[in-house]
């Protein structure tokens, strides 16, 4: 006997049980988190690259295995499933444990690592000790609560990635995008990171864009890709691009959904392990009202910090006013032979702030050390080593290890760098704070002024926002250059303030109402919420983008499809019962409107900007001339 699912209804019928193959799946796959399970609580496994290959492959063909017993015999084309009738993706009993579960794991994992067997000076234990073989393999570090988070990532798009291709194979787009978000996450945001690591390069996940990667123009990641050399060069001056050029480019050709469906790595989670919640986003008007104030609130509040983050690096990097140096209590400053500010004036300058050695590196290996002199004729005392012959002590020196320095080669002299010592690398930007402040000033200025004159009327009542938000940006920027002392932002210090907003951005926001609350709001609550790359491309998107998803109003039959399964809140069905196009910033383009149409009404479309908003001729039925329509859209 068939058993072929021959149900046609749009709603489907919940199963009674699970059938046999998915009890044995479950079972693998919780042997597989069980083994994980153990692990915290210090079982201490005899071969820990066996147990933590058995865990990661039951677990990985346990949900596989489920998820074909599940799909695979089920006619193409997507039915409801039960969802609403299924305690887990229905914000039931077994939703709201598995929701409190997946928050209490992020607040372990970002403020308690120590109870998941996390070691700073010693060998881990617990769960994270038994991922220690895999990061050793891939970086030759022990591994940290962060590589942990980033296998089990990894494994949930790939595992449940398979899952949705089965699920959505009827449609030729989504089984494309999702492989892509599956390479991605493998591949940028995984492997090559890693391995960038055990090459001595810094840590760089390439598909991790501004201001998502929301530290990558911070202080120190600055002094770690320009003591990196020229792959550290390639890697700021691609960041740099990514933003103004890249991202802009591709968001003006296929909208949003390049990055937000196709390579992000927060969005491929929400596709794919998320996609039994995707339905929970709230579609009321007052949840769009209130996603508009937070998620632009976010970009404002991104933006002013971006920039006076940017702004407390530059002032210990100041060739207008280098004696305002601060903050190097205790630090180690190297130098190297970059031109600009005379060389006593620098050394003096980090002294002065509190430098415990001061080390000039000097390209030039048969260079002899300068004697320096104060403007009172008092000998600066510092260390000269050439920079060439003293390669693997900086190296180590980068790295946190102990290392001795060639200071003087005629004299045969060593200075010894003990482990764990704190350095700071200058190199005489050529750009002052002054000019980076003015410069942003200057770019926002240019993008609204270009807004308000040729896009205002798309904008409608949104303009005045817009100019709330620019003017809010623009002040705070003002007020912290001509308002702050060195080392401070206002009155807050410089480095607490980027910590606190590291913790806001990165842990409470993208981590712990992110992924913890998908079975309470919905798979894509921060991509709606907080994500700021998600507004700003959001941005690009409505007002200068191509894309659009058109409609055919006169084949909707109002089955709701469209709209229950849309995870960013959008009422589709509003626009294709009208026949509008649907152009919203935050529409991420992912088609599972369109993939869950049973009339072909929904389409994925590149077109010309002209009449893609609030266009007059709307199809209804008979309603339009349609040689006209078509001959107006030739022309």
């Amino acid at each position: 006997m068939s058993t072929i699912q021959r149900d046609m209804s749009l709603t489907g019928q919940p199963p009674k049980t699970i059938n046999t193959q998915q009890k044995i799946a479950s079972v693998l796959g919780l042997a597989g988190l069980a083994v994980l399970c153990i692990a915290i609580f210090n079982v201490n496994f005899p071969n820990k690259t066996l147990w933590l290959s058995l865990s990661l492959i039951s677990i990985a063909v346990g949900t596989i295995w489920f998820a074909k017993a599940a799909y695979l015999n089920k006619h193409e084309g997507i039915q409801n499933n039960g969802v609403y009738f299924k305690s887990l993706s229905s914000r039931g009993f077994w939703g709201w444990i598995l929701g409190i579960a997946m928050t209490l794991f992020y607040v372990v994992l970002y403020w308690f690592p120590q109870y998941l067997g996390l070691v700073k000076d010693g060998d881990n234990t617990g769960v994270i000790s038994l991922f220690d073989p895999l990061s050793k393999f891939l970086s030759g570090n022990p591994a940290s609560q962060w590589f942990l988070y980033g296998t089990l990532y990894t494994l949930a798009i790939l595992a449940f990635g398979i899952k949705f291709i089965w699920k959505y194979r009827h449609n030729r787009y989504e089984v494309i995008r999702t492989f892509s978000v599956m390479f991605f996450q493998l591949a940028f945001a995984f492997i090559i990171p890693e391995i960038l690591v055990r090459l001595n390069q810094p840590y760089y996940d390439f598909k991790n864009i501004w201001p998502l990667n929301y530290d990558l123009f911070a202080g120190y990641k600055i002094d770690e890709f320009i003591s990196a050399g020229n792959v550290g060069l390639i890697m700021i001056i691609f960041g740099i691009l990514s933003v103004f050029v890249i991202t802009p480019i591709l968001t003006y050709k296929y909208g949003k959904r390049w990055y937000c469906s196709w390579v992000c790595g927060c969005g491929g989670l929400a596709e794919t392990a998320g996609d039994p919640f995707r339905h929970l986003s709230d579609k009321r008007q007052v949840a769009w009202k209130v996603e508009r104030w937070v998620v632009h609130s976010v970009v404002v509040f991104v933006t002013v910090m971006t920039t006076a983050v940017v702004f407390s690096y530059l002032q210990g990097n100041e060739s207008a006013n280098i004696s305002e140096w601060s903050n190097l209590d205790g630090k180690m400053v190297l130098m190297s032979d970059a031109q600009g500010k005379p060389l006593h004036e620098r050394i003096l300058a980090a002294q002065k702030a509190g430098a415990s050695s001061v080390v000039f590196l000097n390209k030039d290996v048969n260079a002899k050390a300068p004697t320096l002199q104060t403007k009172e004729g008092i000998t600066i005392d510092y260390f000269f080593a050439s920079e060439a012959e003293n390669k693997e002590a900086l190296e180590k020196i980068n790295q946190g290890k102990a290392a001795t320095l060639i200071t003087d080669r005629a004299e045969g002299t060593h200075f010894n760098v003990p482990k764990g010592q704190e350095t700071n690398y200058y190199d005489n930007l050529w750009i002052s704070k002054e000019f980076f402040v003015w410069f942003v000033i200057g770019l926002l200025t240019l993008v609204f002024a270009w807004v308000m004159l040729f896009k205002r009327k798309e904008l409608a009542t949104d303009a005045k926002y817009g100019a709330v938000g620019y003017f809010v940006v623009v002040i705070s920027i003002l007020l912290f250059t001509y308002f702050s002392s060195p080392g401070k932002l206002f009155f807050f210090d410089a480095y607490e303030l980027r910590k606190s907003y590291g913790f806001l951005i990165g842990a409470m926001f993208s981590g712990v109402i992110g992924v913890g609350f998908y079975p309470i709001f919905g798979s894509r609550v921060w991509c709606r919420f907080g994500c700021p790359m998600a507004a700003i491309l959001g941005f690009q998107q409505r007002l200068f983008s191509k894309f659009r998803i058109t409609t055919n109003g006169g084949q909707c039959i109002s089955c709701g499809n469209c709209s229950t399964y849309c995870e960013m809140g959008i009422d589709v069905r509003a626009y294709a019962q009208k026949g509008e196009n649907i152009v919203r910033s935050s529409c991420v383009g992912c088609g599972i409107c369109s993939a869950v149409c049973p009339r072909g009404v929904l389409k994925l479309e590149d077109g010309p900007l002209e009449g893609r908003i609030n266009g007059k001729d709307v199809l209804l039925g008979n309603d339009v001339d349609l040689m006209a329509l078509m001959n107006s859209a030739k022309k």
